[in-house]
Order: C-alpha cells, then structure tokens, then sequence
C-alpha cells in the first residue's frame, strides 16, 4: 500500500512535472490543501477521482482519510505546495502512515523560490559574487535553531531566501543589517510567484518592510535578499561564468590562449 506524494509546484497548473502530471490523471483520490493548491491544477485529475480538501484537517483526521481511501484499495495523491521537501510537513505524516503499513513515494515539484527568481529573471549564484543560496525562514510562532538564527546565517553575504516570512519584515531587516549587510542591499519580493495575480517589489532591506506594507503583502511571498537580486547585474562585465569563457578548457571543449 503506498500514498504519492506529488509536488504541485508554485502555482501555474502547468508547472507540475509530467510524472505527478501522470499521477494525478491515474488517482482515485486527490488529496489537497485547498488554500495553496490551484484549482486549475486540480482540475486537471481523472475525473471520476474522489477530491478531498485538507485545509481544515488537522494531522489526525488527514492520517484517518488517507488510510481508509488507501486500505480500500484507492490510488490516493496528496498534492503539496512547491516542492514537499521545503516547509511540506511531510516527515510527520509518513510517520503516521508507516504505522498503518502504508508507504509514500514523493515526487518533486518546482518550489516557489525558483518561481519566485524566474520572474524577477534572477540567477541566483553569480560568479565572483555569490555561489551560495541560503533557504530559511524567519524566527516567528515557530522557532528556529540557535545556530540557525538569520543574524547567524546572513554572516555569510550570499544570497538568501525565505519562505514563510511576509509579516516578519523588520525582524529581517534588523537581523540582516546586525550580519553586516548594507541598508541598500537588494530585494526582490514576489508574491504569488506563477500565479495570474503575481506581484513582484523591487526594494532594499532598509525599505523592504515599508514597500511590502504599501503592496499589502502579508502572506504567500518568497523574499530574496543580496546583490544577487541587484536589477543591473547582469549588465556587469566582471561577474562572467568560466564555464563559456573561450580561454576556459573543459571535456568538450578546449579553450584557446588568451
């Protein structure tokens, strides 16, 4: 007996990989989160699924639903958000389907950070400038680990993304500025990446909390912060990959002298 767990990506129904794609046409039951998911997503599923929405469950009743669909012989797909290894609460439900003999096989999902860098046309590790991504989430409701804390991590001055973190601007621009970083360091905010209703703020962390407040976001926004994000970096001749450099050498191509 197996559940699938299947990554719906950010938003976009088109942004499911072909394999959950496959998956969710072939179930006898969707389990989703109604709050994230698309409906347009979901739309797409075998018609003659049962559609069960989550977003009222708490862990216990979910665990009961599932079990029972799949112990009668259903194919059940719980669609997640992004991609289920990031903030998906997943660890906690497999637990609790072992218990009742039932294995899950996760397929992944395109998450909202790179969603959310997609459509503010960011790469996100530059030459010469970054080549670390940080993916974390300010200290709210739920903690963090000490050595975790944003303070601890900005130490680093790469680029750094975090999820769940709309109504903690001022925490992270205090935390960010005592690691070292600027005032006018780049941030891109998109909330809703993907999705028909996408907004996209371009600010810096001394201005970030008072634009995202003017915008009215508060909830489902991916902030990325560092000179990554910076909307002219890629007019800048220094930070050029080797890897298309004619002086670079690799396996399929020798590079000619300089």
């Amino acid at each position: 007996m197996k559940m699938y767990i299947v990554g719906a990506g950010p938003g976009d129904p088109d942004l499911i990989t072909v394999k959950g794609l496959k998956l969710l046409q072939e179930a006898d039951v969707v389990f989703y989160t109604d709050s994230l998911v698309s409906e347009a997503l979901v739309a797409k599923a075998n018609p003659e699924a049962e559609v069960i929405k989550s977003s009222g469950m708490a862990l216990e009743e979910m665990i009961e639903v599932i079990a029972s669909r799949i112990k009668a012989g259903k194919k059940l797909v719980r669609l997640h958000t992004g991609d289920p290894a990031m903030y998906g609460a997943t660890m906690e439900q497999i637990a609790l389907l072992k218990r009742e003999g039932i294995s899950c096989e996760i397929i992944p999902g395109v998450s909202s950070v790179f969603a959310a860098a997609a459509a503010v046309g960011a790469e996100l590790t530059i030459p010469d400038l970054t080549q670390t991504l940080i993916l974390t989430r300010a200290e709210g409701r739920t903690p963090v680990p000490e050595r975790e804390r944003l303070s601890e991590l900005a130490k680093h001055h790469c680029t750094i993304a975090l999820f769940l973190s709309a109504t903690l601007t001022k925490k992270v621009a205090k935390e960010l500025l005592a690691a070292g970083w600027s005032e006018d360091t780049p941030v891109a905010v998109v909330q809703r990446a993907s999705w028909p209703d996408e907004l996209i703020v371009r600010t810096t962390i001394a201005n970030m909390d008072s634009d995202m407040q003017k915008n009215g976001i508060r909830s489902h926004a991916m902030i990325l912060a560092g000179w990554a994000l910076s909307p002219d970096i890629h007019e800048k001749d220094e930070y050029r990959s080797k890897l298309y450099d004619k002086t670079f050498t690799h396996g399929f191509r020798k590079g000619v002298q300089a």
